[in-house]
């Protein structure tokens, strides 16, 4: 089959994961964003839940994507319409339902304390009524493989109950994420030799399988895959969603209703939106997927693409990027030289110095890879071609705690600003919060864009941690404007001044940005 049908279940299960907690408000913009991109189902929540009501309650629109409520089979020893939860279910009147049962012996004797064949009356009649009460009915077959193994004629069993109460899909579960390749794929092979409807693989991820062993299951029949889009869910998490649609429709050749062009985007979109952080060599996707460090590997790249890069970044919506380092080389420092000097070689003077003063600089600490931001700032300030928008005077920082657990900070700052002094004071939960705070407010009259600015995370990196509390700190600095996204980087045995530096440096790039932007940079 090439035709592959996709179910992002973030909001239901991926709230299942430590830390993550959605607003309504949050789960509405999700929804949002998955039926943007064209997912065909979003499992929206449970409606056992009181949020999750409150959600179904207000018919969150989709030009695409069907909603779809999430909930068990009837009670032991209950008929569906008499459960309480199969009613809710049908209460919310999303297109699709996703009912779960039971697929392994093991769970029906132990946590279900029914018989075998009670469960096999729950599944196929909870799955009749709501099939007669007009929905859409997926059959999650919770444990599935685990059960398969235990007892497979019983596994099969609870799959075909389902498909006589009129389940059009039947998922088949690794719920505890045990499973591995070979097994899943034997397993779905199996299954789809002996069923005629249509199969649904649901991995998560505890051995570190679930991307691999949704796209195996795939290859042995499967034409729907569930999955959250940043991977995060209960335990270890789901299957990447967004790996495994790359993975089926950039590298197998399986068509899908994505738009795989905007993947990057709203995979960051969803993570902000959970507070996840992403990590940066998440394939596809992930910042560092298609980032070149090695000084061979990026004149190779700038040659031919094809060299070091199975895939094209553009057609997922993300950068190829070149990263700043000592082992760069001239290569890297050549391109930021020509967008001053359109006419400099390899060989300028200009790029031989720079590619020594990036040495020199890394050997201090710098580190230019991460904070490519900072790293333009320097090449424009040593080519002389760009005055500083501002010049600090000063600034001095205070701190004051109360109790064991309460405390602020204050931040007094003056710049000078051309032929103009500006002087504000801010406050904040630390130090460089209160800087920002300050240096924002001294700002703003002058460059009104400064209130755009937004830090996204702040890493501190103790660089010879043998000199104990007189060590050298690197701070790293990430910013965005809501759109755009950069880094900056500071140096100093004085973790505020380190601090100050990566945090000036962020501020006036996006400054030259918007200048550029607006055809109004000066060089002089």
């Amino acid at each position: 089959m090439s035709r592959v049908v996709t179910l992002d279940t973030s909001l239901r299960d991926g709230a299942q994961a430590e830390g993550v907690s959605f607003s309504v408000l949050d789960k509405l913009e999700i929804i949002r964003v998955l039926d943007e991109i064209g997912v065909d189902y979003i499992e929206a929540g449970q409606p056992s839940n009181p949020k999750d009501r409150e959600l179904f309650a207000l018919r969150p629109p989709t030009r695409f994507s069907k909603l779809t409520a999430f909930g068990p089979t009837a009670r032991k020893d209950t008929l569906p319409q008499e459960d309480e939860g199969i009613r809710e279910l049908l209460s919310v009147q999303t297109p699709a339902v996703t009912v779960f049962g039971k697929a392994s012996l093991l769970h029906v004797t132990d946590v279900l304390c029914c018989s075998g064949e009670e469960n096999l009356r729950l599944i196929e009649q909870s799955c009749s009524f709501l099939r007669a009460g007009g929905r859409e009915v997926l059959f999650d077959a919770e444990h599935f493989f685990d059960g398969y193994l235990l007892n497979r004629d019983y596994a099969l069993e609870c799959l075909r109950a389902a498909a006589r109460g009129g389940a059009s899909l039947l998922v088949l579960c690794d719920t505890n994420g045990g499973r591995f390749p070979d097994e899943v794929y034997a397993v779905v092979r199996d299954v789809r030799a002996c069923l005629d409807t249509p199969l649904g693989i649901h991995a998560h991820n505890d051995t570190g399988m679930a991307d691999a062993n949704t796209m195996l299951a795939v290859e042995a029949g499967a034409g729907h895959v569930q999955g959250t889009l940043c991977g995060f869910g209960e335990r270890c998490g789901n299957a990447n969603l967004a790996t495994v649609m790359a993975g089926l429709s950039g590298k197998r050749g399986k068509t899908l209703s994505c738009d795989l062009s905007s993947l990057t985007r709203a995979v960051r979109t969803v993570a902000e939106i959970a507070n996840v952080s992403l990590k940066s060599n998440l394939p596809y996707v992930g910042r560092s997927a298609f980032a070149h460090k090695a000084g061979m590997h990026i004149d190779a790249m700038r040659k031919n693409p094809a060299t070091f890069e199975h895939i094209s970044p553009e057609v997922f919506g993300n950068d190829r990027r070149f990263l700043t380092s000592e082992l760069s080389g001239r290569n890297q420092v050549l391109p930021f030289v020509r967008a001053i000097l359109p006419d400099a070689g390899k060989n300028a003077p200009e790029v031989a110095a720079l590619a020594g003063l990036l040495k020199e600089r890394e050997k201090l600490g710098y580190a230019y890879e991460g904070a490519e931001a900072s790293f333009e700032l320097l090449v424009r300030r040593e080519l002389g071609v760009y005055k500083p928008l501002f010049e600090l005077v000063y600034f001095r920082t205070f701190s004051e705690q109360f109790g064991m657990n309460e405390g602020k900070a204050t931040a007094l700052i003056k710049l000078r600003v051309g032929a103009e002094s500006a002087l504000s004071a801010g406050e904040g939960d630390g130090p460089v919060h209160a800087l920002d705070s300050a240096l924002r407010g001294a700002l703003k009259p002058f460059y009104p864009q400064v209130g755009a600015i937004r830090l996204i995370d702040y890493k501190v990196r103790v660089l010879n941690p043998r000199d104990a509390t007189a060590s050298q700190v690197r701070v790293l600095i990430t910013s965005t404007d809501g759109g755009r996204v950069w880094s900056t980087v500071g140096v100093s045995a004085d973790i505020i001044q380190a601090s100050w530096q990566a945090l000036s440096d962020s501020v006036e790039f996006y400054c030259l940005e918007e200048r550029r932007r607006g055809g109004e940079e000066k060089t002089s």
